[in-house]
């Protein structure tokens, strides 16, 4: 097994590292019909969903990291925009309905196989929990748990969203 797949999902057949000259690179490459089986990262859509200055954070319920706060957030979906499952995430996670205001910015390391898409956004609703969310808080500036977050984009985010808000005077 290689890379996870192990058989090429058309035909079958095992699946082999190549160097591919037109690619310049090592891929996965059927054995038998030859074709290349990418491996790309996967998008991850989030939210900081912010009200009167604060911003809604949640304990995870799941792992990886379970039981450190981050932003509501998770994989997309087939068939909705980015837009879409930053929103569907965070009815999931916090069950709270909110209005984007903007993209925030776009998070990866070449370590980390997933491409993080985070947005700003107003809180419409106030939360209830969902069930991957242990708990969830708002947090001024000051009180953000930065020792206990979930992730290095967590983090990166959060810092961005506090310098938007010192560049906007809030």
């Amino acid at each position: 097994m290689v890379g996870g797949l192990a058989f090429c999902p058309v035909c079958g057949s095992g699946l082999e590292l190549r160097y591919v000259a037109d690619e310049e690179r090592e891929r996965l490459v059927c054995t038998q019909c030859g074709r290349i089986n990418y491996q790309n990262p996967n998008v991850v859509a989030g939210v900081i969903p912010v009200t009167e200055g604060r911003v809604w954070l949640l304990r995870r319920a799941i792992e990886p990291r379970y039981g450190a706060w981050t932003f509501p957030a998770g994989f997309m979906e087939l068939g909705e925009t980015v837009e879409e499952a930053a929103m569907r995430e965070t009815r999931e996670e916090l069950n709270m309905e909110v209005r984007i205001r903007g993209l925030l910015n776009v998070y990866s390391r070449p370590s980390v196989p997933s491409v993080v898409i985070v947005y700003l956004a107003d809180a419409l609703t106030p939360p209830s929990g969902g069930r991957e969310t242990l708990e969830f808080a708002s947090f001024a500036p000051s009180e953000v748990p930065w020792q206990e977050l979930a992730f290095w984009n967590t983090e990166a985010a959060l810092r961005e969203w506090l310098e938007t808000r010192k560049l906007s005077g809030e």
